[in-house]
């Protein structure tokens, strides 16, 4: 019975296929899964790179993004503001083209030809000039000092901005209205020295009328070329 059951296995075995045999190969198996290693490589570098150029569009689209706050309306109002008041200057304006003629026939008209009511209306008519001018430059020196909070809040602001900003156009664009901010600073400083050196200017020269026209009313006196006082008011209710 052992031996017929040997037989029979030997039999069966010699029946089966050759393919029914499972072979592994390692080299085979090692290939194939450094081929498929490098291939994940590949995938996951490309992934890295798609998103790389995401973040590059993105930042782009930051760096073009404008900045919500724009104080440029308030610093050309208050630009027009301190304008509009040298604008307002009587009597000896900031015009180069009338100053000579004015000047000339204000201050330095003050001969023999003139009676002695001409010259009582030219020492008046300087005196209030210079009172004119003195008023206009205290009223520059208050706008400039009324733009100083506005200045302060207008800088908090845009330092704000700046310092959150999401990109270089954000942060451009604050810097230029910090420009243009400093720049309305110098503006109302200018125009205050301007007011008050013409003041200044304005009563030097009116003080140096005066003076001639005392020589001259005194020089008429000592010849006796028909000078008569007169009652003069400088002050009105």
């Amino acid at each position: 019975m052992t031996a017929a059951s040997v037989i029979a296995m030997a039999v069966s075995l010699s029946s089966q296929p050759a393919s029914a045999f499972i072979v592994f190969d390692p080299t085979n198996y090692s290939q194939n899964l450094l081929q498929a290693a490098r291939a994940l490589e590949q995938i996951r570098n490309q992934i890295t790179s798609l998103q790389n150029e995401a973040q590059m569009l993105i930042n782009q689209a930051k760096n073009l993004t404008s900045l919500p706050t724009s104080l440029l309306g308030q610093i050309e109002g208050n630009f027009s503001q301190m304008k509009t008041l040298l604008g307002e200057a009587d009597r000896l304006a900031y015009s180069v083209q009338d100053i000579e003629s004015q000047f000339t026939s204000t201050y330095e008209n003050i001969g023999s030809d003139l009676s002695s009511q001409q010259l009582v209306d030219g020492a008046r008519e300087r005196w209030q000039t210079s009172v004119s001018a003195f008023e206009h430059s205290v009223k520059a020196g208050a706008v400039a000092v009324d733009n100083i909070e506005g200045t302060q809040q207008q800088t908090s602001a845009l330092v704000g901005v700046s310092q959150s900003a999401v990109g270089v156009l954000q942060a451009t664009q604050a810097g230029n209205q910090l420009l243009a901010v400093q720049a309305k600073q110098v503006a109302d400083l200018t125009a205050m020295l301007a007011a008050q050196g013409r003041a200044a200017a304005l009563e030097q020269a009116r003080t140096a009328a005066a003076q001639e026209q005392a020589r001259e009313q005194f020089s008429r006196f000592m010849t006796g070329s028909g000078y008569s006082p007169s009652s003069v008011k400088m002050f009105h209710d």
